[in-house]
């Protein structure tokens, strides 16, 4: 398999790998796809990185030929205006964390489309914002207003729709991990608002309520 393969092709493999037990299990989860992502990332691999091919198996509209576009496309090669466009049409689950994770963070743009997308109306939009904050405020923040991101969050977060909820609870861990200045703040922010409190965590796993995330991972890190 090349790299001069043409979509007809790659639906052809995308089909042979699907799988109703797989689809279902998905389904329950929002993404309508029945391929395993490991065989899917196995196909990635064979077709080799070919960003006019991912753009054109973007275009077809459907979950599984996007979330191999999404492996095999260069990040740095997408415009301003490509970005915005395709993060509004991240509806399924597993292509909204695969665009964000894999091209939106990864585009040397990330700061542009950061800031164009902060106060979106669509709470994909905004969702994709904060995770790439999140991203800054662990990593890089410098020339971020910490105390401004937590007035925005205690202002915001308990009435935000699910993606933006979970993004703007992940900034707020990460203030909290990062910035002990803060740490006293954000742990009360999230007491108090109890957002994913509630939200079930398996053994050994840390829980996604930010007190709780803050408290393991901050042990983790100091001893």
């Amino acid at each position: 398999m090349t790299a001069t393969m043409t979509v007809p092709d790659v639906l052809s493999e995308l089909a042979a790998l699907e799988d109703p037990k797989m689809r279902s299990a998905n389904e329950k989860r929002g993404d309508d796809h029945g391929i395993n992502l490991s065989k899917m990332r196995g196909l990635a691999k064979q077709v080799k990185t070919n960003h006019a091919l991912a753009k054109e198996l973007w275009s077809t509209g459907e979950t599984a030929p996007r979330l191999l576009a999404l492996l095999i496309c260069k990040p740095r090669e997408f415009s301003a205006d490509e970005l915005d466009a395709m993060l509004r049409e991240t509806r399924p689950p597993k292509v909204n964390e695969w665009f964000v994770s894999y091209i939106a963070k990864k585009s040397p743009l990330a700061e542009e489309m950061r800031v164009r997308w902060f106060d979106d109306a669509d709470p994909t939009v905004a969702a994709a914002a904060w995770s790439l904050t999140s991203e800054r405020v662990a990593k890089k923040p410098e020339g971020l207003d910490l105390e401004d991101l937590l007035d925005r969050i205690e202002r915001d977060m308990k009435d935000a729709p699910t993606r933006p909820q979970w993004t703007m609870n992940e900034t707020l861990a990460q203030i909290g991990i990062y910035h002990p200045h803060l740490r006293a703040r954000a742990l009360e922010i999230g007491e108090r608002l109890q957002v994913l409190a509630d939200y079930p965590t398996a053994p050994g796993c840390t829980s996604p309520f930010a007190p709780s995330w803050i408290g393991e991972i901050v042990r983790r890190r100091e001893g």
